[in-house]
């Protein structure tokens, strides 16, 4: 099974290990959690109108989704955070 690139932690420290020397830390939300944060936002307060597809419908429809409810918002979110990781991968090439 692949490893899901979550982008390391969304908030870092710098500790000091125990040889005294600084190293990169951190806990909590890893950058793809705090990407599908920001895509389900976007999602959820989207407004819609009548005739009209919404992000979410048209995402939900091409990712092939069957599903209603809040999973299928979740999966919605986790695939634009997995779309948004791998342009800034691709933007550091």
């Amino acid at each position: 099974m692949n490893k899901i690139n979550d982008g390391g932690f969304a908030f870092p420290v710098w500790e000091l290990n125990g040889g005294g020397q600084p190293e990169m830390t951190g806990f909590g939300l890893s950058v793809r959690d705090y990407f599908a944060a920001k895509a389900m936002h976007a999602i959820i307060t989207e407004p819609t109108y009548e005739g009209a597809q919404s992000f979410f419908m048209y995402f939900k429809k091409r990712l092939g989704l069957k599903g209603e409810g809040m999973d299928a918002y979740a999966h919605v979110a986790y695939a634009m955070a997995d779309a948004m990781l791998n342009a800034r991968e691709a933007s550091n090439d």
